[in-house]
């Protein structure tokens, strides 16, 4: 599925999305791109949500409605209505559509990390699929199941979590010790005939419920990055994911330890996979927009490759080095998800150009217009021109 064509779905009225080899969605909360993005793992991974609803004895009973109600929370069913209308771009979707018997042996062919990952391991250890009611998303709970597989075999033994070998790039692990886990080790503890995870500096020990904020939403993001990364497991196939949905991979984090999670998100676009992402932060859309100005220059590939590099700071690993190269055979898009008062629409800004007089791209769909108030303001107040 190269395209996802959306209208009047929940509360966008009007999407048009074109999938890169990285996609990035911006936009307010609540403006649908959660939506849009859990639409997109339903259509892609149907027949292996039909099956899992089969697995766990919920109800069908040829009514799509469960299915909806099953898949994005209950109660949340009328968010498909009559005048919802949604495309590949080759096939259009009806609600009855989503109808079809389960499949066993369906595979996953959509990775998803919710937003809301750091429920998944709420208490030091990854939640399985029924531990949640009714009105938790697929998304998560299926997410909090597949960490809990790798966490009790995928590890082969290994009591330490992080540092884990051959997982990431020696430059990543250095980059998250120092912004994320200061030279301290995620371990596991098992003393209390749970497996739990702790953090070990020095002598301490510390149970997850004192970590920081920051180290616990990373938590679920590093094992997710586990599981799509390395050398081949049993536990999880990662070879059957054709995407990869990453939301808000910002939460929690330092600058730094978002470029990391950059990083790793380059290296699933290098390893084939189509990555789409939701964010709010600044440092993604700079990303981007730094991506396709050089990308566009007439500097060599190698001259390129290293002025990203630069811009990570991680110019003298030569794992990262070998890991962008040819990255710029790859492209990026973005869609801003705005309200214009008569519903969401995702208006192409991939551009992203600072001069545009589109405002909604110039200003990078808001994310770049407090800093470019506050530099103008703090410009006229060095050049002694006050108002």
């Amino acid at each position: 599925m190269n395209s996802l064509k959306i209208h009047h779905f929940g509360p966008i009225r009007k999407a048009h999305l074109m999938f890169g080899d990285l996609t990035v969605l911006i936009g307010a909360q609540a403006s649908g791109k959660s939506l849009c993005l859990q639409l997109l793992k339903l259509l892609l991974d149907k027949k292996f949500v039909a099956a899992t609803m089969d697995k766990y004895n919920y109800v069908i009973a040829k009514n799509p409605d469960n299915i909806l109600n099953f898949f994005f929370g209950e109660g949340l069913s009328k968010i498909w209505t009559e005048s919802t209308y949604i495309s590949d771009g080759i096939n259009s979707y009806k609600k009855n559509s989503l109808l079809g018997k389960g499949n066993i042996n369906a595979k996953e062919q959509l990775f998803y990390i919710p937003a809301q990952r750091i429920i998944s391991i709420a208490d030091g250890r990854p939640k399985n699929f029924m531990e949640y009611d009714s009105s938790t998303p697929f998304v998560l709970r299926q997410f909090s199941e597949t960490l809990r597989m790798f966490f009790q075999y995928g590890l082969n033994g290994s009591k330490v979590v992080f540092p884990l070998d051959y997982r990431l790039k020696s430059g990543v692990k250095t980059s998250l010790q120092g912004s994320i886990f200061h030279n301290g080790k995620v371990t596991i503890d098992d003393s209390s005939g749970q497996k739990k995870m702790q953090l070990s500096v020095g002598d301490l020990n510390i149970p997850f419920m004192a970590w920081s904020a920051g180290q616990k939403e990373f938590m679920p993001l590093l094992m997710a990055f586990y599981c799509l990364s390395g050398p081949p497991q049993n536990v999880i196939d990662r070879s059957q994911y054709r995407y990869v949905v990453l939301e808000e991979p910002e939460m929690g984090l330092h600058p730094r330890a978002i470029q990391s999670v950059l990083l790793q998100t380059i290296e699933l676009v290098q390893n084939g996979y189509k990555v789409i992402l939701s964010t709010h932060s600044q440092v993604l859309l700079e990303f981007a927009w730094a991506f396709n100005i050089i990308k566009n220059c007439d500097a060599t590939p190698v001259q390129k490759e290293k002025m990203l590099l630069r811009i990570f700071g991680v110019e003298r690993y030569e794992s990262i080095s070998n890991m962008i190269t040819g990255i710029f055979n790859k492209s990026i898009n973005t869609y801003y998800f705005t309200d214009k008062g008569d519903g969401v629409t995702a208006m192409d800004i991939s551009s992203l150009d600072v001069s545009s007089d589109d405002t909604d791209v110039s200003d990078w769909g808001g994310l770049s217009q407090f800093s470019g108030r506050t530099s103008e303001i703090v410009s006229q107040v060095i050049n002694g021109e006050y108002e």
